[in-house]
């Protein structure tokens, strides 16, 4: 019984951070591509995205050599960051998803303002010009500015906004509560005795 308590917790823990890490390696990729092809021209959206996908993918390595060895200290500090990760990616999420209308147009209008390189890529790709006005004396990227046809983003932005807040709410809240069941695996594989090694070894 402690055999197979013993070869399940760690399988289960090894496949949780080789989940990890082809999620941390998706973003890595996904946030690459995007700048590659000039689908996002903010190194700061680019390197936040990249940088917060190296991240799980180190807490992933961490993870997956702590359990494949058996080892107390990685596993004891795999399990305090993947702790500290819950409580911060549940709070993001639930916040995503309680967010109202103002409190999401007046984060929208925050960051419409603190970036130029965000402005522009916005207007590009979804073909529309200023905030809440279309200035035509100004500068625009989109499509539809030569021919002073072009509508405000704002509302544009709301309705991409919401369906967005929605789905990295929940997709944050689902992952939120693989985080805890990892920390369960983890701590409950680090207080497991390994039937391959010597009983005196253990502490």
């Amino acid at each position: 019984m402690g055999c197979a308590g013993f070869t399940c917790s760690k399988h289960s823990l090894c496949a949780l951070n080789i989940l990890y890490v082809m999620v941390s390696l998706l973003m890595i990729g996904i946030a690459a591509w995007g700048k590659w092809f000039g689908l996002v021209s903010s190194f700061q959206v680019v390197g936040g995205v990249i940088g917060v996908g190296v991240f799980l993918f180190l807490v992933a390595l961490v993870g997956l050599i702590g359990a494949v060895k058996h080892h107390q200290v990685l596993l004891f500090f795999y399990m305090i960051i993947l702790f500290m990760v819950f409580i911060v990616q549940f709070s993001v999420s639930s916040a995503c998803l309680a967010i109202n209308k103002d409190q999401q147009e007046h984060l929208l209008e925050v960051g419409w303002n603190n970036s130029y390189t965000t402005q522009r890529d916005v207007e590009k790709s979804l073909n529309c010009c200023g905030f809440y006005y279309v200035d035509n004396n100004g500068t625009c990227d989109a499509a539809c500015f030569p021919n002073h046809s072009c509508s405000p983003c704002a509302e544009q932005i709301q309705e991409h906004a919401e369906e967005v807040l929605r789905f990295v709410g929940g997709i944050g809240l689902f992952f939120s509560f693989t985080e805890i069941l990892g920390v369960w695996l983890t701590y409950r594989y680090r207080n497991q005795k390994d039937p391959r090694a010597n009983p005196s070894a253990f502490l």
